[in-house]
């Protein structure tokens, strides 16, 4: 079938295969590039030149099989159900038989395919060595040997797709399930994706086909197809453990014929290794907050924004902007909310770019360093143990992880979870006690002028409530714990070009997403302050802050933009901490309350979209006077027991 005829370009694959960078060299678009699965959980739309023409080529989330176990195998599942499409399977060559056991799927759902075997490098570093040849012949399609982040290979891949056929691989799986596979195929309605992989589906219990086949067939048609499944059940037990068995002995078959060597006893693989032993791992997280604390808490929050509050606002630009308004012939009002205390330029610039850029900047390189290593999944396997005490597993660590970057974001990653009980108990300890990366940085500069124990109570009431509220909802939410299934992928240095993009990527969304919000929430403070609203809730929220937290009254204006953004509230807390207005345990104090405070208002829409506004409203309700409760018990406890905090 020649793949100029489809519509577009799919690209599809296992977790962890390096399909989204491999997108980026295709369509010359960053996506989310990392090196754990979960980062791809929407598609991500490019076009590739491909026979003369232009084609529509889309990033799809990471999927082992299309039969879904959770959201993002969903979303991959349906983009082919949805319409005739060309496949790009871009397989880890250092694990041949995973991919090929999804290249059977693809196969038997009748789609025009070409195999990209990605990280050769990597494999042929193992010791791999594949005979691309003779694997094409047996699958009846193209192979193409790839390393994404060098760029090798990538120009046979149009060629290729040009000519892009259904391959010729197919598994028998027994004389009853084939059978039934041909009478519900009989069934089924023509659509882009072939009825033999749709029939192997149904039969295995795919719940999340059963809303398409209400759709697509007739009542008669849907009792038949039923009775074939329950038939079929009957007689053979599991019927997707068969099929899957089949499938994996298929593919190990060809894979053991085709490929040769292999080691993992490489020192790489060894430190990886370490790093998720339960002994020697604690040291290696260790290693990693500390780096992390010394370059975004101390380089990043007291170098970097003192040189840029200090020197290039406060001495270059404010003073420049202050001079020029002042020769403007404009009315008080207007100067006011130009270079005024709260002005649209003076406050709205200096906290975005002065106080937070810095702080960001270093945060999402030292993030960017530890996912492109391939750190992150092995935290994952690390923190198994802690998340199942609230009733999730160690998957439950990547988007908490993200939340670190941005909770909205992290909110929409939650898809990778595979059951919406997981789903809900993950967005709500995201709204309740991740703080976004403006929010860490600015933490961990304001700690950093401080002792230790200043740092541990923080840490260690954010931690302990987080696993507290998470262990009630997982007794409170109804449902179930999916399995801990998780690729690990090698250990290895990041790879400095991928760690730019992904950095300098990130930056441009804060520049794009957040500065806007900054200077917007400066305007309202403005019109807040000068219509008297303002000086109305800071005295509103005053008996809670000033007796319960122990705050200055001016503390109240921070809490209150919070909800615009959490850092623009984070900024404000770091400017009073600068002004002298904070002793230590008030610094304490006002970061546990602010982290555990209600989510920003992008992040409130999103839990929104992702579980709806009943859920939102929950989950906002609680957060809000929860989070003052621990603020005001933190504080007479520390009273109470004279801790200084210095």
């Amino acid at each position: 079938m020649d793949g100029a005829r489809h519509g577009g370009i799919s690209l599809v694959g296992n977790p962890n295969a390096g399909k989204s960078v491999l997108f980026g060299a295709l369509s010359g678009r960053y996506a989310a590039v990392s090196n754990y699965p979960g980062t791809t959980v929407e598609l991500t739309r490019g076009t590739l030149r491909v026979g003369g023409r232009r084609l529509p080529i889309v990033d799809t989330p990471g999927a082992n099989s299309l039969v879904p176990q959770a959201e993002d195998e969903r979303v991959t599942r349906d983009l082919l159900l949805s319409g005739p499409s060309t496949v790009l399977q871009v397989a880890d060559a250092k694990n041949l038989v995973r991919g090929l056991a999804l290249a059977i799927e693809i196969a038997e759902a009748g789609l025009p395919s070409v195999l990209c075997l990605n990280m050769a490098d990597e494999a042929e570093n193992l010791g791999v060595r594949i005979d691309t040849a003779e694997l094409a012949r047996r699958l009846g399609i193209g192979v193409v040997r790839t390393v994404a982040t060098r760029r090798e290979g990538i120009s046979r891949l149009a060629p290729a797709l040009a000519g892009a056929r259904v391959a010729t691989l197919a598994v028998d799986y027994g004389e009853t399930i084939e059978a039934a596979i041909r009478r519900i195929a009989a069934l089924l309605p023509p659509g882009p994706v072939g009825p033999r992989a749709l029939a192997v589906a149904i039969l295995g219990g795919d719940a999340t086909l059963a809303d398409w086949l209400t759709r697509s067939l007739d009542p008669e048609a849907l009792t038949k197809v039923r009775a074939i499944v329950a038939g079929t059940a009957a007689v053979n037990g599991g019927v997707l453990d068969r099929v899957q068995r089949r499938r994996l002995a298929a593919a190990e078959a060809i894979a053991g014929a085709v490929s040769r060597g292999g080691s993992d006893g490489a020192g790489w693989a060894r430190l990886g290794a370490l790093t998720m032993h339960p002994l020697s791992g604690l040291p290696a997280l260790a290693l990693a907050l500390a780096g992390l604390y010394l370059f975004v808490g101390v380089f990043g929050a007291q170098t970097a924004v003192g040189w840029f509050e200090d020197v290039l606002f406060g001495r270059v630009v404010n003073p420049a902007v202050a001079a020029l308004v002042a020769r403007l012939p404009l009315p008080d009002l207007a100067r006011d909310f130009i270079a005024g205390p709260y002005g649209f330029l003076t406050m709205g610039l200096t906290y975005a770019i002065a106080i937070v850029l810095p702080i960001v900047t270093t945060f999402f390189l030292a993030f960017s360093l530890l996912e492109d290593s391939g750190y992150l999944p092995r935290l994952a396997v690390m923190l198994n143990r802690v998340f199942r005490v609230m009733g999730l597993n160690g998957r439950a660590v990547l988007p908490m992880i993200l939340g670190l970057g941005c909770d909205t974001m992290a909110t929409l990653t939650t898809r990778i979870l595979g059951t919406r009980r997981e789903r809900l108990v993950v967005v709500l300890l995201l709204a309740l006690g991740v703080p976004c990366s403006a929010q860490v940085g600015v933490i961990l500069g304001m700690l950093a002028g401080l002792s230790w124990r200043a740092t541990a109570v923080w840490s260690g009431v954010v931690a302990g409530v987080v696993v507290l509220v998470g262990w009630l909802a997982a007794r409170v939410i109804p449902g179930a714990r999916s399995d801990f299934i998780l690729e690990i992928p090698p250990l290895r240095w990041p790879e400095p070009a991928n760690v730019a993009r992904k950095t300098l990527a990130r930056i441009e969304w804060y520049l794009k997403e957040a500065v806007p919000l900054f200077l917007l929430g400066t305007a309202c403070l403005f019109v807040a302050d000068r219509t008297g609203l303002l000086g109305a809730l800071e005295r509103a929220a005053e008996p809670v802050v000033t007796r319960g937290l122990g705050l200055p009254a001016a503390a109240s204006e921070a809490f209150i933009v919070g909800f615009l953004r959490r850092d623009f509230g984070a900024a404000g807390l770091y400017r009073l901490a600068q002004q002298g207005a904070l002793d230590p345990v008030q610094v304490v104090v006002s970061l546990v309350t602010m982290t555990l405070f209600i989510p920003c208002i992008a992040n409130f829409f999103m839990i929104v979209k992702e579980q709806g506004a009943k859920a939102a409203m929950a989950v906002a309700g609680f957060i809000v006077p929860f989070a003052l409760l621990v603020g005001v018990a933190l504080n007479a406890a520390l009273r109470a027991l004279g801790v200084t905090l210095t």
